[in-house]
């Protein structure tokens, strides 16, 4: 209830020299004391007609921090919805991201398995006329198979004995023509013995010293994988 008006008629007592509290307390003691309030009071109203200013200004500032708070809690909630939803599309094209690399990885991977395809088969293409023709032969030398085994065997029955020139007369290639049995007539009896019987030791028996001529060879044959007693006509020892 202090007014300013009531400040301002205060200040010339203040001014006064013997108005102090020294002066007011060897007048009467109640004095000093009533003294000391005015002037505590005139100075309150000094101060409190600064502070009250800045309390209505708080008083206005914390209200709108209050409302500004609030909206920032719903700013907050509405931005962790978003970040929610921007996490889910995220992983959505996290996981979209993987699949097409992976997608990307495997059309590579494709990608160069074809051209390892097309190379191969553009490298094979030129082999088509050889394997066809090898085909057909296949087919033709299955076809004289029967025959040529039949002289294979019989040469290691029965030619053993004989020189070269009589061995190739003793073949039944006429006997065989005569009972219409297919079989190869350039026998090679020496590369269809190795077929047939899985011989692999040539090579050491020509270490061993045997020569390399066909007539050795075949002897090599008769005295190795003859069923009877191999008899062979040696003159010159190399069969042993």
């Amino acid at each position: 209830s202090i007014k300013k008006v009531t400040v301002e008629l205060l200040q010339p007592y203040f001014n006064m020299e013997d108005y102090t509290l020294e002066y007011g307390k060897k007048v009467y003691g109640n004095m000093a004391g009533l003294l000391s309030w005015t002037q505590a009071m005139a100075i309150f109203y000094g101060v409190n007609r600064k502070v009250l200013p800045l309390k209505a200004s708080l008083a206005k500032q914390e209200g709108c921090l209050k409302i500004a708070n609030a909206e920032l809690a719903k700013a907050q909630e509405a931005l962790d919805e978003k970040q929610a939803e921007l996490d889910k599309v995220q992983a959505k094209f996290d996981t979209a991201m993987k699949e097409k690399m992976d997608l990307l990885n495997d059309a590579e991977t494709c990608r160069r398995k074809m051209q390892a395809a097309s190379a191969l088969i553009d490298g094979l293409s030129g082999e088509k006329f050889r394997w066809t023709q090898q085909s057909k032969e296949f087919k033709s030398q299955i076809n004289r198979l029967v025959g040529d085994v039949l002289l294979c065997t019989g040469f290691l029955s029965y030619c053993g004995p004989f020189n070269q020139n009589f061995r190739k007369l003793l073949l039944w290639e006429a006997e065989m023509r005569a009972h219409k049995i297919p079989f190869s007539e350039s026998l090679n009896l020496i590369s269809v013995l190795i077929i047939i019987i899985k011989i692999i030791k040539i090579t050491e028996w020509n270490l061993q010293g045997l020569p390399r001529d066909d007539l050795s060879i075949q002897n090599g044959f008769v005295v190795t994988k003859a069923t009877r007693y191999p008899l062979l006509v040696d003159p010159q020892t190399q069969g042993k």
